[in-house]
């Protein structure tokens, strides 16, 4: 890896804890003061009127606070329209961050950005993610399994990237993406895939030059900050968080096998590592 990817690597790190931390603080909600809370700071008298208003007031808090527990912790403002009918719940894409994008866009990007929150972070739209994973699935269905190549120089896209290729059978390359395995026929390591399926643009630049170089399509994973003149198919969602990627990743396996007729059916906990 050049200085160049290493200093993107870093401040692509540097982005992926504050990403990380909006999915946390966006998961996290307030304790509600619970009945025998309220109660315990009722007077003491329980005769009186006063405590029977305050025993009054605690059952209305509890209420409230069980309501609040229904309702969803997470900023559900993701798509434009609430009635698409998705994959998986909106909840569970929401809690892997899946629809949280950096601070940057790109005016390729635009198209697939809902809004921007207050923070500075681009909000994917979920509902074009969840049919981008589709879309991918109807393509590569097309492919002989072991002509598809998935690719991850990321830290957090390695496991699933390596899960979902076990899982179609595809080969996968991850980690450093040694110059010349598609484009050089002495090379031990050469290989020949029809189609090429990219974690990152920017942290798999090298498998995308050269899948471009002897004419293969990139299906990629873009985040709100990716360039994409040289991507085939654009798979919209955060690309640098590990929950995101597990869930797609998870999706785009699940969805392909469907399409060639397999019985088999993955579950989440398969993609996603250990920490």
């Amino acid at each position: 890896m050049t200085e160049d990817n290493d200093a993107v690597e870093l401040d692509d790190d540097a982005e992926t804890e504050a990403v990380d931390a909006a999915v946390e603080e966006e998961a996290d909600t307030t304790e509600e003061p619970t009945a025998d809370a309220a109660a315990e700071e009722a007077p003491a008298d329980a005769e009186s009127a006063a405590a029977d208003a305050a025993a009054e007031d605690a059952t209305a808090e509890a209420d409230d606070a069980a309501d609040e527990e229904d309702a969803s912790p997470f900023d559900d403002d993701v798509m434009p329209d609430d009635d698409v009918d998705l994959l998986i719940p909106v909840e569970d894409y929401l809690s892997a961050g899946v629809h949280i994008g950096t601070q940057q866009k790109t005016k390729d990007m635009e198209r697939f950005i809902h809004r921007v929150r207050d923070d500075g972070l681009y909000v994917l739209d979920v509902s074009t993610t969840d049919q981008r994973i589709r879309t991918a699935a109807d393509f590569l269905a097309n492919y002989d399994p072991e002509q598809i190549l998935v690719t991850s120089s990321r830290q957090y896209g390695r496991f699933p990237a390596e899960k979902f290729a076990d899982a179609i059978g595809a080969r996968a390359r991850t980690g450093r993406f040694i110059p010349g395995t598609l484009t050089n026929p002495d090379y031990a390591g050469y290989i020949e895939p029809d189609v090429v399926v990219v974690t990152d643009p920017i942290g798999d630049a090298q498998a995308v030059k050269e899948a471009i170089t002897v004419g293969i399509p990139v299906i990629a994973m873009c985040d709100s900050n990716n360039q994409l003149s040289n991507v085939d198919l654009v798979i919209p969602t955060n690309n640098k968080g590990r929950r995101a990627l597990s869930v797609v990743y998870w999706l785009l396996a699940n969805e392909t096998l469907d399409r060639r007729g397999a019985d088999t059916v993955f579950a989440l906990d398969d993609f996603e590592d250990e920490l």
